[in-house]
Parts: structure tokens; C-alpha cells; sequence
């Protein structure tokens, strides 16, 4: 008898101290690390369902700017920190891939994109979304002074638009670099310095990043700024409606969206060779190509989903202008020339 009642207590007691010791769950047991830029953003909801679906840790490792963060995962590509990389945009996209960086993937999600977007024949970078660097302008101060809105970067070199465009230095800033590019497509690299020494001739203003260039010179964000166009992006006009303290009807400002006016960049996601878990990094690549992920993307990061299923919020169709011929280079031909371009275009504006 009192073996049996011995017996019962440590049953129970083995019982009690199951229950007690936690368990190993799903996401105890994996993790998925990505490696991205400073502006990556999406919802925390959407990624806790992707965790509880497929039983993971999903980790994100910042590393500055696209080019910074890339630099970082070509040095630790031998033993990469992470399994997936995305933010390569197409003016990195060359150096990314012969540096041999990521692991070809075929997602079958690939059949919804459109080709435009799918530079990388061999799919070691996969597109994710876009976004247009154009040029932004107030619209109350080309009513109020009863001048019309340029459509071309032609224009922006005659007398009447004197002085009323900011633009951001290439050498420092991603959209500066941008405007730089639409330029060399536009003109030609035997032709772009020649434009730029008119603008400068013009009274165009160079300042060192977006912010100051939006926030401080532009009219069309504080009203109180200098100039009336920016170079900024063609999602700004929507920002302003989505993020404007009282309900607007209408967006202050607007784009120039004429040929070749506007750069489009285009983002690329990659499985990073040597990843720790190759199988998971496909199905979380997949999951970026999704309609709910790319649906997420333009309220984060007020880019554009590739994916042509993904609806966009109602600001982007209301206040958003699109340019029928966004300016493009080749990746190849930037890669080679970025830096000359940059170091010529500093002898000619800024000397």
C-alpha cells in the first residue's frame, strides 16, 4: 500500500514538473534572418503570421543605406549574418551579382510579374517593388504667380524658372543620384554635363539629402520655403494627403511626370549563399511576392507593389501621378560609370 501511494506522488510530481518545464516551440526551434536597409517597414501583424504559419523567428538586421548595407554583405559573404537580403535596388544590382552574393530562385510567384521588373534573367534578384524619383512641385505657387508647370528638363533651364528647383547632391543622397541618372538617359553621357551647366547657370540650388531639400527649401511641404520644385518621389503628393493634419480633398503638390523626367528604382530581393536555411528563405521570398505582403508595401514604405494582383490604398490612385516614360539606364552601365559620373558631374556643379 504504500508503495503504491509512493508511486502515485512521484507520478504526480513528474506530472507537475511537466507541466511546469516550458516547452520547445516552433519558434524556439528556427529563425530566419533578413538583412535590410534602414527603410524597410512593413506591419508587425503580417510578419507575426508569416512566423506562426511556418513555425519561425523572423529577425531584421538594418545596415544603413542600400549601398552600406550591401557593402556589408559583400564582406560577410563567406559567412553571411543573414539568410535574405532585400533593398539591392537596379543601381547596385550589378556589383550585388558579380559579386556572386545570393542562390538562383525561381519563385513561382515570378508568373505574376510583369517582365519590365524582372531584370535578372537568372533570378538570383527577385523584384519586390518600385518606386519613381521625380520632381515635385507646388502647386499654389505656380497658380499664384500664373506660371506653368514645366514638362520637361528642357525647361527647367529657361529664364522663367530661374532659381525655383532644389535638388539633392548625387554624391550624398539616393534621389540626388536618381535625377543624376534620369539625366544621363535623357541627354546621353555626352550631352548630361552640358544640361546640368545650364541648370547651374539657372540659379539651381544643391542641397546635401531629401529631408533638407523637402523640409527645408521646399514650398510645397511648409509653405515657406524657398523653391518651388524638389526633386523628391512620385509618392510624395499621396504622403501629403495621408499624413496632412486636417482632411485634404486634394494633394498640395504634384509631379512632373513628362518623358524621362522621372528615375525608376526598383527593389530586389536575394537568398544569401551559404544561408542557414535555404528552404525557409524561399518560402519567406515567396511570401514577399504575395498579394498581402505586397498590398502592406505602399502604406510602409510608399513604394509600389509589382505584383499587379496587390490593390493599392486609395491615396495612391487619388494623388499619385505616373509617368508613362520613366528615364532607365542598365545596371551593367551604372555599375561601370557610377563614380565617373558622380566625380563629373562635382567638377562641373559644385566647383
Amino acid at each position: 500500500m504504500r508503495i503504491k501511494t509512493i508511486f502515485l506522488i512521484i507520478f504526480a510530481f513528474s506530472l507537475l514538473i511537466a507541466a511546469c518545464t516550458p516547452k520547445t516551440s516552433p519558434v524556439d526551434a528556427q529563425s530566419l534572418t533578413i538583412m535590410t536597409h534602414d527603410s524597410f517597414a512593413i506591419s508587425e501583424s503580417l510578419i507575426a503570421e508569416f512566423e506562426a504559419e511556418h513555425g519561425v523567428k523572423v529577425i531584421f538586421v538594418r545596415g544603413g543605406d542600400a549601398g552600406t548595407t550591401l557593402n556589408q554583405a559583400i564582406l560577410t559573404k563567406q559567412n553571411p549574418v543573414a539568410d535574405v537580403f532585400f533593398g539591392l535596388d537596379n543601381t547596385f544590382l550589378t556589383r550585388a551579382l558579380s559579386e556572386e552574393l545570393f542562390m538562383a530562385y525561381e519563385s513561382p510567384l515570378l508568373e505574376q510579374i510583369p517582365a519590365a521588373f524582372k531584370i535578372d534573367p537568372d533570378n538570383y534578384a527577385l523584384p519586390v517593388d518600385y518606386g519613381d524619383v521625380c520632381i515635385n512641385y507646388d502647386k499654389t505657387y505656380f497658380s499664384a504667380h500664373n506660371l506653368p508647370v514645366p514638362t520637361t528638363l528642357e525647361a527647367l533651364t529657361e529664364p522663367q524658372y530661374a532659381t525655383l528647383l532644389v535638388v539633392e547632391n548625387p554624391a550624398t543622397s539616393s534621389p540626388g543620384l536618381s535625377f543624376l541618372m534620369a539625366t544621363i538617359a535623357h541627354f546621353g553621357e555626352d550631352g548630361y554635363l552640358e544640361y546640368w551647366s545650364a541648370l547651374k547657370e539657372n540659379g539651381v540650388v544643391v542641397v546635401s539629402n531629401w529631408e533638407t531639400a523637402y523640409y527645408t527649401n521646399f514650398s510645397g511641404s511648409t509653405g515657406q520655403g524657398p523653391q518651388p520644385m524638389v526633386v523628391s518621389y512620385g509618392s510624395s503628393p499621396a504622403a501629403e494627403v495621408i499624413f496632412a493634419e486636417t482632411l485634404l480633398d486634394e494633394s498640395p503638390t504634384g509631379s512632373i511626370i513628362g518623358p524621362d523626367t522621372c528615375f525608376r528604382q526598383i527593389e530586389f530581393v536575394g537568398i544569401l549563399k551559404n544561408s542557414s536555411n535555404p528552404e525557409l528563405a524561399k518560402t519567406f521570398v515567396d511570401f514577399m511576392l504575395s498579394v498581402p505582403f505586397q498590398e502592406d508595401i505602399p502604406m510602409q514604405m510608399f513604394v509600389f507593389p509589382v505584383n499587379p494582383h496587390a490593390d493599392l490604398p486609395q491615396a495612391f490612385l487619388d494623388h499619385v501621378d505616373y509617368p508613362e516614360q520613366p528615364a532607365s539606364l542598365p545596371p551593367e552601365l551604372i555599375d561601370a560609370q557610377r563614380e565617373t559620373w558622380i566625380n563629373a558631374w562635382i567638377e562641373v556643379v559644385l566647383d
